[in-house]
């Protein structure tokens, strides 16, 4: 283990052979050493699940990439589960910083919950790691593909840019995370912003005629086309209209923001 550079875990949820890993793989090996452990399989909108089916099998691999030799890490399991093995076991410690990407089409509003790449940042945060989520923008039909039409260098700057950032204030986060969004034009140039997490839906599950119930099917999605109704200063705004990298600082606490004894007289009937 080379203890004189940071300690990074990376991991995705398109799987160990995405493109887009390889891009953040690339980017991140020069501001710390990466471990590279990833799902097997397509992983994609596994949320942070931990389903029992998963085998947990690790299988080392030896990978060229542009020209570079790569000891990786095929995992059977989700991109969470990937994160427990690398920090239990691949690892046996734990890292600087975990970085969960670059996902195929991005992950906004309430899309957050369902992610694959959102699930890894949120259990690398629940060891009180410093974690990044990174989603670049794509076409509907690139989304669950190792599609190399895909330019990943911008997306693959603000990683490590970003990387830089959180690893130099590692205090900062905590328990928290950051989710990126980088528009599909972006460039080094494009400016970044701080947004808050949409309520509007991204995706939209859709269900087409089928013969009978009883047939294997998976419901189809769009993505979202009308941008008139959406939030100035949401990450849907700031990466779809403002085509700016929106980072929205996110944390595990899902506790609803109320006035809890105003909330209890309600449920009491007491107004």
């Amino acid at each position: 283990m080379n203890q004189t550079k940071p300690q990074i875990l990376l991991t995705n949820d398109d799987g160990i052979e995405s493109p887009g890993l390889w891009a953040a793989a690339e980017a991140l090996s020069e501001i710390g050493y990466v471990w590279v452990a990833a799902p097997r399989d397509q992983a994609s909108s596994t949320g942070r699940s931990m389903p029992l089916s998963s085998d947990g099998t690790i299988t080392v691999r030896q990978m060229t990439v542009h020209g570079q030799e790569w000891t990786v890490h095929a995992v059977g399991g989700t991109p969470a589960q990937t994160v427990q093995h690398g920090i239990l076991e691949i690892i046996g410690q734990k890292p600087d910083l975990i970085v969960s990407g670059i996902n195929y089409g991005l992950n906004l509003g309430t899309a957050v919950t369902i992610s694959g790449t959102l699930g890894a940042a949120m259990e690398g945060a629940s060891f009180g790691i410093p974690s990044l989520a990174v989603s670049l923008e794509t076409d509907q039909e690139a989304i669950y593909t190792h599609s190399k039409d895909i330019d990943f260098s911008q997306a693959a700057y603000f990683t490590a840019y970003f990387g830089r950032r959180v690893l130099d204030q590692s205090h900062a986060l905590g328990s928290r995370f950051l989710k990126i969004e980088v528009p599909s034009d972006a460039t080094k140039d494009t400016p970044w912003k701080l947004a808050h997490l949409g309520l509007e839906n991204y995706y939209f599950p859709v269900a087409k005629r089928r013969e009978s119930w009883d047939q294997p099917y998976k419901l189809g999605f769009s993505i979202l086309q009308d941008l008139d109704s959406l939030t100035p200063g949401t990450d849907m705004y700031v990466t779809l209209v403002e085509r700016k990298v929106a980072v929205t600082p996110m944390t595990l606490d899902m506790t609803a923001n109320l006035d809890f004894e105003e909330f209890r007289q309600q449920l009491d009937g007491e107004i």
